[in-house]
């Protein structure tokens, strides 16, 4: 169990530190995330950049567990 907390820490710093770089190849930005700005407002639902992110995640972990 510490060990899979230690992975997923390591991962979300890796992707915290990869972030400027992967805005630039349009991830957060795909057709089919919702985003709603108003005067004071906004509002960002990314379905279609989770469910990339979630299917390219299950190919790895299917693939190390394999």
């Amino acid at each position: 169990m510490s060990r899979t907390l230690i992975v997923i820490g390591l991962s979300m710093v890796a992707i915290g530190l990869l972030w400027p770089w992967v805005t630039r190849i349009g991830l957060g930005r795909l057709p089919g995330d919702i985003v709603i700005e108003r005067e004071n407002f906004r509002l960002y639902v990314p379905i279609t950049t989770g469910i990339l992110i979630s299917i390219v995640l299950s190919a790895i972990l299917w693939l190390i567990n394999r």
